[in-house]
């Protein structure tokens, strides 16, 4: 069966570099990830960063369920980690996961915003401002609007933004923030994600 060719606002620009990938959900993310990460490579970009909205104590079982069914290492970050093309690391129910000095991961355990710790809000941003136009952020459903701030610091340091199209979505909170502020460079149903992120990051 012949894979659908990737539509051109998905094609890498030529001389791009490969880009660390930030994904950002909330309602619906586990079920969206478990579909998502599986079709990725074993190697993407320059790592990879997942902020899923849940309470401490849940995040090791899914990365490790991730994990099994996935090309990449998915793990619970631990902090300290550097970034690594072959890992995707999932922040931590319970901490915020920041970037430090240098491009290590911290976990941070500064007060909830809005209810939420993680908040992807902050890990964009860190990474926005670290990695400019080398960030790709790619946002999933979910309730609300975090990642919209986030968003806007990507713009602003000129990285690239990708949101799972409505049709898809558990529930169109997060991605519809970003749309509706003009800030998405491609949108795409979930099942067509996959080639989207690949042809913007690299492999």
């Amino acid at each position: 069966r012949h894979s659908p060719k990737p539509a051109p606002a998905a094609r890498p620009r030529a001389g791009t570099a490969r880009k660390v990938v930030v994904i950002a959900t909330s309602t619906g993310g586990p079920r969206a990830l478990a579909e998502l990460l599986p079709r990725l490579p074993a190697r993407l970009g320059e790592g990879t960063l997942i902020v899923q909205h849940m309470p401490a104590g849940f995040t090791k079982s899914l990365a490790e369920r991730l994990d099994r069914a996935s090309q990449l290492t998915v793990r619970e970050a631990a902090g300290g980690e550097a970034l690594d093309p072959t890992v995707a690391l999932l922040a931590p129910g319970g901490s915020h996961l920041r970037l430090a000095a240098g491009g290590f991961v911290s976990l941070s355990q500064e007060a909830a915003i809005g209810g939420l710790r993680p908040r992807a809000d902050l890990t964009i941003a860190d990474a926005a401002r670290r990695f400019r136009e080398r960030l790709l952020l790619v946002v999933l459903t979910g309730m609300g609007k975090d990642g919209l701030e986030g968003a806007q610091e990507v713009r602003r340091q000129g990285g690239r933004i990708l949101v799972e199209d409505e049709s898809t979505c558990t529930v169109y909170g997060m991605p519809r923030a970003i749309v509706e502020a003009q800030l998405a460079d491609v949108v795409r149903p979930l099942d067509r994600l996959p080639e989207a992120i690949v042809a913007e990051a690299g492999r």
